[in-house]
Order: structure tokens, then sequence, then C-alpha cells
């Protein structure tokens, strides 16, 4: 028996329809669905300390379960001291399981952690039906030891759907857990 994550199991069995019933699809290949997660983070303090990018990679890996990378600038920007190819970031793009499991650790573990949490806001949706959502501290995450961090920085969280408008995407979202703040 192998194992599938919970929140890929209630997208099958409920999401689908519902979303099915509340736009009227005709075909269940129709409905739209999360296609990947991606996690970004700027460093931009690594311009001085380069060990900052390893921590920024490291705390990555460890929150989403994949193994981060570091990103590199595309210019030269003098007033910033920084050159082409320099680390000045780390991200981690999710599919699959492991995205499911990350969807399902923010929702439950993480964003009930955000000090006077109210909801998340509804207006990052881009108008092609993708979501931006920006965290302020990466210690609301539980795989996080408070005690090893060297500086508190957010990150930001970016999910890509297949729907359309936004209105689909927000449904989709929606059923899938996340507390959008109610207007």
């Amino acid at each position: 028996m192998s194992y599938t994550p919970r929140l890929k199991d209630e997208y099958k069995d409920r999401v689908v329809s519902a979303l099915k019933e509340e736009f009227g699809y005709k075909n269940v290949m129709q409905v739209p669905k999360l296609q990947k997660i991606v996690v970004s983070r700027g460093v931009g303090a690594a311009v001085a300390d380069k060990k900052l990018i390893d921590y920024a990679v490291d705390e990555m890996t460890r929150i989403t379960g994949q193994q981060a990378i570091a990103t590199m600038s595309k210019k030269d920007v003098a007033s910033f001291k920084l050159r082409k190819g320099m680390p000045i970031g780390a991200k981690v793009t999710l599919r699959g399981d492991r995205m499911y499991e990350f969807l399902d650790r923010l929702v439950t573990a993480a964003l009930p952690r955000v000090r006077d949490f109210q909801g998340i806001k509804a207006n990052g949706f881009d108008g092609r039906g993708n979501y931006n959502l920006g965290v302020t501290e990466q210690i609301i995450f539980p795989e996080i030891d408070i005690d090893k961090v060297n500086r508190i920085s957010g990150m930001d969280i970016t999910f890509v759907t297949s729907a359309d408008t936004d209105k689909e995407a927000k449904s989709l979202l929606t059923e899938l857990g996340l507390p959008f703040k109610k207007n």
C-alpha cells in the first residue's frame, strides 16, 4: 500500500465535485488543479556575508522537505555592490505529493502560529489564476528550531494553478483549506 497525501485524496474526493458543481464544468479535466508551489526567499545581506545563503538554503530545505537551490543575480547593480552571478536568495519548486504535504503543513501547522492571525489577504491574485502569499517570519514553521535561527526573515509562497480566472483559483484554494479573510 503506497502513501498518498491527505489533501491529494481530499482534492480527488471532495474538491473536484464541489468545483464542478459551483462552476458547471462538464468534464473532470476542466476542473482547475494546483500545479506547483514555489517557495522563495531573498537574502539581501548575502552580498556581505556568503554564509547567509547556506543558512537560507538549509532552512528552506528543512521547511519544504526538498533540497533548495541558491538563486543568482542576473545583472550588476553598483549601488548594492552586487555582481552578476552572486547568490542572493534561495528557492524550492514543489510538485506532486511534496506539494500537497507542504500545503497541508502550511494550513494546519504554520499559519495558525502567526501572531494575531485573521486570515490571508485575497488580493494576491495575478489575474491568471495564480496566488502569491508573503510570510513575514520563517519561525512559524514547526521544522525550524528558534534557538538555531541567526536571522528572522520572511519568504514568498506562490501557488500556480491551472485556473483561468482569479475567482476559480480562489475557490480552488479555499476548498483546499487556505483561510482567506472575509470581506
